[in-house]
């Protein structure tokens, strides 16, 4: 009888915290306009880290629609942290290396669907890479030096 009683409240916990994740999302989803320059890449790559986990779940359970959707999302608030970075010339690193985990992430989902359903994380994948690829061009830039070099004198 405890042992039910502890299992119902497991239960009770988790799926309250993914009611509470659902809310989150779209609390973080409306702060983002309004939230300072410098916060905007880390708001946007976390909601670019919630919709992976949902993307993952709805594929799982077979509502692709509604996972290409958040694919979508993900690429587009993987960008949006990109630009807001590279805006503020902050976080550019973690960043990139949220991107490329997430990025690897869509690769091993790949890899559980069917051959129709790979093509949207393909490209979606394609895009976070051409996100990665601008952010590393902008930490490692020749211009980078140059500012140092001018700060010096």
């Amino acid at each position: 009888m405890r042992s039910l009683a502890i299992w119902m409240l497991l239960f009770a916990v988790v799926a309250a915290s993914t009611a509470a994740s659902d809310e989150n999302l779209d609390q973080l989803k409306s702060r983002v306009p309004n939230a300072p320059p410098q916060d905007r890449p880390g708001l946007c790559i976390r909601i670019a880290e919630l919709q992976l986990r949902n993307a993952d779940k709805l594929y799982k359970n077979g509502d692709v629609e509604h996972a290409r959707a958040a694919v979508d999302e993900i690429v587009t608030y993987s960008e949006q942290s990109r630009d807001s970075a590279v805006e503020t010339k902050k976080h550019l690193k973690n960043i990139e290396i949220a991107v490329r985990k997430i990025a690897e992430r869509l690769r091993g989902i790949k890899r559980t669907l069917a051959f129709e359903d790979q093509l949207p994380i393909d490209q979606a994948v394609q895009r976070l890479e051409e996100v990665r690829t601008s952010l590393l061009q902008r930490m490692f830039s020749k211009e980078k030096e140059k500012e140092k070099d001018k700060e010096k004198k």
